[in-house]
């Protein structure tokens, strides 16, 4: 009896470090969204066990004689295998990796362009004062250890505070701050004038309710005006399917209807623990994710604006 228990216990432990030394499949397949740009789109719902992280859009731009990305994904192992689809299109290295903000599905995969081509990474700030190796960030607790295995928190290693403009291998780049705190504490878009394409990170969002946890309704506000002056045929949200000129339109819509209704609550009289029955921004209940963001972004934007207006 002992045997066969010892037996089962050393087949047990067997099978779950088989489970853990083969990587989370994540099933990428890049989305060609203009000439020369390739988007891997994620679903429309919260990091999980079951998608790993990949709920975020990450985009490859194809150079002269490199790729360079817009945002790593939530993990290294999201970032081998991104990167593994995209050479199946160019066997090119990547030399440059842009992170739109802090958000860390955004930039966990960057340890793996920095260990494999060196890559340089330019992003927030931010990041490198609030993040350290080691850190155990949300992707850490939440991701399956077969997806996070060997991701690592490193250096961005450029942190622009003003608007960057750069030829990468004959493609024309601008790096564009918007700030103020606007989704994060820190936030870039990216814009390519000549292919009038714009990749917006988490300043805009489709199909889904954003979470604004850690930003500001008026500073929203601003992004989407500073992203509307750019002539744009193709806009790719941090989250969200639709990658067309109406892209930004549900971001637009939400927030401007939920600061004109915050306006006319506290015009009204209403109480903070009254806001989230009066402001309900029910147009956009169909929307992935509604009932668990819409009401902390409706309280929160409460706050933000009768702080404001005092």
């Amino acid at each position: 009896m002992i045997k066969k228990l010892s037996f089962s216990l050393v087949a047990l432990a067997l099978f779950n470090i088989s489970i853990y030394a083969e990587s989370f499949d994540y099933k990428l397949s890049p989305k060609k969204v203009s000439d020369n740009v390739w988007c891997f789109l994620g679903v429309l719902e919260g990091p999980s066990k079951t998608n790993a992280g990949a709920m975020v859009n990450t985009c490859y731009i194809k150079t002269t004689d490199s790729f360079v990305l817009v945002d790593s994904g939530p993990s290294y192992q999201y970032a081998s295998q991104a990167y593994e689809a995209m050479s199946k299109i160019a066997k090119l290295p990547v030399k440059t990796v842009i992170t739109t903000h802090e958000h860390d599905d955004h930039w966990l995969g960057n340890s793996f362009y920095k260990d494999k081509f060196n890559a340089e990474i330019i992003g927030p700030k931010y990041i490198n004062d609030h993040y350290k190796a080691g850190d155990k960030t949300r992707m850490f607790r939440v991701l399956p250890q077969n997806a996070i295995k060997d991701t690592k928190i490193i250096k961005v290693d450029k942190t622009p505070d003003k608007t960057v403009k750069m030829t990468i291998g004959g493609e024309d780049f601008e790096m564009i701050p918007i700030g103020q705190k606007a989704h994060t504490e820190e936030d870039f878009f990216i814009y390519m004038p000549k292919r009038k394409v714009l990749f917006a990170g988490d300043l805009a969002m489709n199909g889904r309710i954003t979470s604004n946890r850690h930003g500001s309704l008026l500073g929203q506000l601003k992004a989407i005006e500073m992203m509307k002056s750019k002539e744009y045929e193709v806009f790719v949200p941090g989250h969200g399917l639709n990658t067309g000129k109406n892209a930004m339109d549900d971001a637009e819509k939400y927030f401007t209807l939920l600061h004109k209704r915050i306006l006319k609550a506290i015009e009204d009289g209403v109480e903070e623990d009254e806001i989230t029955a009066v402001v309900t921004m029910d147009e956009f209940k169909d929307r992935a994710m509604f009932k668990a963001l819409n009401p902390r972004n409706v309280s929160d934007a409460f706050t933000e604006i009768e702080f404001a207006e005092d």
